[in-house]
């Protein structure tokens, strides 16, 4: 029972939602009858995700889904753990499932919320908004940015309006009202009057881009299509066209035009680079699924590559690493680590891919070469141990092994499986007496 205390204390001190934790706990009588497995596995998530070993945490809480299949506090920690990962999709998968058996707790919600604003989804993010609003009225001023960022600014000001009968504006709301109404964007023309417009001067961009955008906020995808259409042939030039083509392109699977109008959007030096990102991301699940077309993601990549705030060939391995995709998530982790080798966390995926399709030459090499960065990491020499040994080079196996355990600190599942190691390396070496000594040592770590 005491342990069981400690571990409720440890959840109310990493995590942010310790109401909604109360809520979901059982009775005291109930306390009792707690799975041993499940509540050891739910402890263990809690201290590594304090520790951030995300990785553990995940798989720990996995297993209480074994257990508890429908339980939204798993899927939400599950989602916590993810999008400390950066690992957007599956964090928002979680969050959903949170949701979904549990629509009252605010704090799904809020996961939710957060994936979708860090990941710059605006439009997704303004529709979880509006669902905590209903929890706490303070969201509309997220709201409001949120419909600055899309350059909704019409419906920021009638917010605004709405917001100044209840309450006194924040000074940054302050400041976005009174920006709104000195600029005419709020009073922009009808679809009518637009497309009056274009037919006058069809050579105004502007006009076939407000259109493309009031059919698409209205859900006219096949009249926002017919605008960009109209829009590439009377202006041939037009980068903004292309933004709208693609998307249409892929819904019709028509992959060569989708392709010719993805390459425009990101070769433009018009086009903000979160929209390039979004359109390469389209691209990608439609090339994954259509691999005749997939040769063309690595000119892409390149070309994106420029904008050194996201590291793209790491976010298409890990969707290649979520579909099961073993040697394309490997070409793609390589590049990644090729193009910004100090990217720990591509290269421990990169090792993972490597040691599972029993690739160890390229294990020792990609570990040593990211010892001279890392001279001190202990999982580098773990690597290249474990490639060492399957190459049947057991005593420079046991030389790397028995360097590499003196820098592991604080982790003893690695401290664990480097003395597992070292008793298989001392096994294939003859050496019994070494063997039977790591065994004992591998037991004895906690």
């Amino acid at each position: 029972m005491n342990r069981f205390i400690t571990f409720l204390m440890l959840f109310i001190t990493f995590s942010y939602n310790q109401v909604s934790f109360a809520q979901e706990m059982p009775n005291p009588e109930e306390i009792a009858a707690v799975d041993d497995a499940f509540e050891n596995n739910f402890y263990d998530a809690l201290t590594q995700k304090a520790i951030e070993n995300y990785d553990r945490a995940i798989v720990s809480l996995q297993k209480c889904l074994d257990k508890e299949a429908n339980n939204p506090v798993i899927y939400h920690e599950l989602g916590k753990n993810y999008f400390a990962l950066k690992n957007y999709a599956e964090a928002q998968n979680a969050f959903q499932k949170a949701i979904d058996l549990n629509p009252k707790e605010r704090w799904y919600w809020n996961g939710l919320y957060d994936v979708f604003y860090e990941t710059k989804d605006y439009n997704n993010a303004i529709r979880i908004v509006t669902k905590l609003i209903e929890f706490n009225k303070d969201f509309q001023d997220d709201l409001v940015s949120l419909y600055m960022y899309t350059n909704q600014k019409d419906k920021a000001l009638a917010l605004l309006n709405d917001m100044e009968q209840t309450t006194n504006l924040s000074q940054t709301m302050e400041y976005y009202k009174l920006q709104l109404e000195r600029t005419p964007e709020v009073n922009k023309p009808q679809k009518d009057d637009l497309e009056k417009e274009i037919q006058k001067n069809p050579l105004v961009e502007q006009n076939y881009i407000d259109l493309i955008y009031k059919y698409s906020e209205s859900n006219n995808e096949e009249k926002a299509f017919e605008v960009a259409k109209q829009l590439a042939e009377n202006i041939p030039n037009s980068d903004w066209a292309h933004v709208s083509l693609v998307k249409f392109y892929l819904n019709n699977n028509d992959g060569q035009n989708a392709t010719t109008s993805m390459f425009k959007v990101l070769e433009s030096t018009k086009i903000d680079n979160k929209i390039k990102h979004r359109v390469f991301n389209e691209y990608l699940i439609f090339a994954s699924n259509n691999t005749e077309y997939a040769i063309n993601l690595e000119k892409a990549i390149t070309i994106l590559d420029e904008d050194r705030s996201i590291n793209v060939s790491k976010e298409v391995a890990k969707y290649f690493l979520k579909k099961n995709k073993l040697d394309e998530a490997v070409l793609y982790f390589e590049k990644s680590i090729e193009n910004q080798p100090e990217d720990f966390e591509s290269f421990e995926f990169l090792m993972q891919l490597l040691v599972q399709k029993k690739q160890f030459e390229k294990v020792d090499k990609y570990a040593n070469q990211q010892l001279e960065l890392y001279p001190t990491q202990a999982s580098l020499y773990f690597y290249s141990g474990i490639a060492l040994l399957n190459l049947n080079k057991t005593k420079e196996a046991i030389n790397k092994l028995e360097e590499g355990v003196d820098y592991v600190v604080e982790n003893p599942n690695l401290e664990k499986e480097f003395y597992t190691q070292l008793a298989k390396s001392y096994e294939k070496s003859g050496d019994l007496k070494k063997k039977e000594m790591y065994l004992s040592k591998s037991q004895n770590v906690k």
